[in-house]
């Protein structure tokens, strides 16, 4: 069985509590929502697109997983020279990339099958970086003195590292770095151009590789062992305890649920299909519509990358670019700061969703259908054990060691077997929670394959900050940006926000943060933006083109399973995670959000003005509050709504009175109309 078909079918047994997604209350069978979520992750997760090994073939590629993953941990506690241990690391995903991932997408796979060209292009990638691997030494002495050899061994690990990105992570980035390459052949030599891309520190192998190999892979693994406790069941079951009886309650639980599953996954697509296949049929049977249902948990799903502690790849890299006076940049830094604009994000959803079941009379699941809180928190709370120390290592500890830590923590989480009169805990094998050898052999495997789609996503992004620094684009770029704007913040802000979202809709989240950390960040932090909110703008930016259409691949993935209009989905989610397009904009312009230059009472008062200026922002956009909301009365909400959002005391003070009004004025209508009735 492919790995990604084991992974999600696995997970989804996990995940089917047979009293919510019985055949005579949704239609599907647990069978059929398997089938439907493989379908969809085939088409819009590329990690889904994988060759079909079997028999001594699926252990031999088992093998070399396992020994990758082991490899880069060994590379943590013994580093080489960072060339060396750099170039085998790429090497090694550049391989185990055309091993995982076939030439095209869709038919027929055969099993156990490598076709001639791509054992070609395999041998042709490994041999490169393997000859760099052997000679580096030489090559750091003779510098840009590159021998002919060198130079076409260059070029063939270049063109190699391409294919292999197109394969795993897909096309439109292949194209972007192209360009990027075609633009630094006109202004310097092949030689140089070759030897700056390949066979330095700051092209393939530079600071995106550095962050995947010393930060991304740990935390990939933690994650897939977390994985292995049960943690998503865990998850799904706290949010019905908590949610799923309340009005609408399926659409709260896909936003909790996937606001959790988030924080260990990182992953937009895979995280919507995972909780989707659970979450969406409820939201249908409970009356929301499919483009509404495949909205929210997309929506949702696509938080998951800005909810600490693990959040995206993407935000690793942020310690390597964030730099703030007098201030050590840690990554407990950076998930910090990104703690009240998550909130607010996923606030502002389950916002929209309780005014929608509101205004369409929605209910939610039978509580006699719901597990209990206390009773499921004691028996599986202690789940969350890794997580929570997760998060004190990650403020007291280095990264690695919060990770290692964090997931030894995971494994012996596993092993937990208590039994007593009062509360009966068995997490056997049976269950799927216990980590037996097998399960540690899964965990190694499914982290490596993981790593092979951000680590050659990280080795493309590096060829593009390497074009930029080298050639002197970036500062011409920041020089046309700043022209452009005027001088004005505002102005400069909006034009960044165009180009992440538009280069987010083709290229992965942590490629896109790696342009525009190196491009537009920079713009703003000239323009007096702090760094810290600056990177965390454009990082924004760049996630939510995974729910931006035209191209909106969670969208889509939420729309498949919800068999709804792709496009209205994508637009249903665009509004929902409204918050994901203000909330930047205010962290930008008044870094307070971000906890920069404030004091504690400062922050208690966005906290609680941001939250009330979200839930005026969600009425405004459902019209809806007590009853409709008449076009004027919406408006006069969303401004006092933003102004609410805004740190300030002046423009506090006004959305208060603005929103006050509103509220009091739908009361009263809803009143008149009870009694008149």
């Amino acid at each position: 069985m492919p790995e990604f078909e084991k992974k999600y079918k696995k997970t989804s047994h996990e995940l089917h509590d047979e009293e919510l997604i019985a055949k005579d209350d949704f239609g599907e069978t647990t069978e059929e929502i398997e089938k439907n979520a493989t379908a969809v992750l085939e088409k819009y997760d590329r990690e889904a697109n994988v060759r079909v090994y079997k028999g001594i073939s699926r252990r031999i590629v088992r093998v070399l997983f396992v020994l990758f993953s082991l490899y880069s941990v060994f590379l943590l506690f013994y580093p080489g020279e960072i060339r060396m241990e750099r170039a085998s690391f790429v090497g090694l995903i550049v391989l185990l990339v055309f091993v995982n991932f076939p030439a095209t997408r869709g038919g027929v796979k055969k099993v156990n099958f490598i076709p001639w060209y791509d054992i070609i292009l395999m041998g042709l990638g490994f041999v490169s970086y393997l000859y760099f691997v052997i000679n580096y030494r030489a090559i750091i002495n003779r510098g840009i003195m590159l021998t002919p050899l060198e130079v076409w061994l260059g070029v063939i690990g270049i063109l190699v590292t391409l294919e292999a990105c197109r394969r795993a992570v897909g096309l439109p980035i292949v194209i972007v770095a192209s360009l990027f390459i075609v633009y630094a052949m006109t202004q310097k030599s092949l030689r140089m151009n070759v030897y700056n891309l390949f066979y330095t520190a700051d092209g393939i192998i530079g600071t995106p590789i550095r962050a995947c190999l010393n930060f991304i892979v740990l935390f990939v693994i933690f994650g897939a062992f977390l994985e292995k406790t049960g943690i998503t069941q865990f998850f799904i079951e706290l949010a019905n305890s908590i949610a799923g009886a309340s009005s609408g309650g399926p659409a709260k639980v896909a936003v909790i649920s996937s606001a959790l599953c988030g924080m260990v996954s990182g992953s937009s697509v895979g995280n919507t299909v995972t909780t989707g296949s659970v979450t969406i049929p409820m939201m249908k049977k409970t009356g929301y519509k499919p483009e509404f249902a495949g909205a929210v948990e997309a929506a949702a799903s696509t938080g998951g990358q800005i909810m600490p502690p693990i959040m995206g790849a993407a935000a690793f890299l942020m310690v390597e670019y964030v730099t703030m006076p007098d201030t050590v940049v840690t990554y407990g830094y950076i998930a910090l700061r990104a703690i009240l604009p998550a909130v607010l994000y996923f606030a502002g959803i389950f916002m929209m969703v309780h005014l929608e079941a509101r205004k369409n009379g929605l209910t939610g699941i039978a509580r006699e259908k719901l597990p209990k809180f206390w009773p499921l928190f004691l028996r599986k709370g202690f789940l969350l054990l890794p997580l929570a120390a997760l998060v004190y290592f990650l403020m007291t500890r280095t990264m690695a060691f919060a990770a290692i830590a964090a997931t030894c923590l995971a494994m012996a989480v596993s092993m937990v077997y208590k039994e007593t009169r009062i509360i009966r805990i068995n997490y056997t094998d049976e269950n799927g929670y216990r980590i037996d050898f097998s399960r540690f052999f899964d965990a190694l495997e499914s982290g490596a394959k993981s790593t092979l789609t951000v680590g050659v996503a990280c080795a493309v992004a590096g060829i593009i900050a390497c074009v930029i620094t080298t050639t002197g684009i970036g500062s011409s770029l920041i020089s046309i940006i700043i022209g452009a704007s005027g001088g004005y913040k505002i102005v400069a802000l909006f034009l960044t926000m165009l180009t992440c979202i538009i280069l987010g809709m083709g290229v992965p989240t942590t490629a896109n943060y790696v342009i525009m950390a190196t491009t537009c960040a920079p713009v703003l932090i000239r323009m007096g933006i702090p760094s810290i909110a600056a990177h965390m703008f454009v990082f924004y930016f760049g996630i939510v083109a995974d729910i931006t259409p035209p191209v909106a691949l969670a969208a889509y993935a939420g729309a498949a399973i919800a068999h709804g209009s792709p496009m209205k989905t994508g637009v249903n989610a665009t509004k929902l995670a409204i918050a994901a397009f203000i909330v930047p904009y205010i962290l930008a312009l008044n870094p307070a959000m971000v906890f920069v230059d404030t004091t504690a009472l400062e922050v208690i008062a966005i906290v609680i003005t941001s939250l009330v200026g979200m839930f005026a922002l969600s009425m405004a956009l459902e019209g809806y509050f007590r009853g409709p909301l008449q076009a004027l009365l919406r408006i006069v909400v969303a401004a006092g709504g933003l102004m609410l959002i805004y740190p300030g005391t002046v423009t506090d003070l006004a959305g208060l009175v603005l929103v006050g009004v509103v509220i009091a004025l739908q009361i009263l209508k809803a009143r008149k109309a009870a009694a008149a009735a």
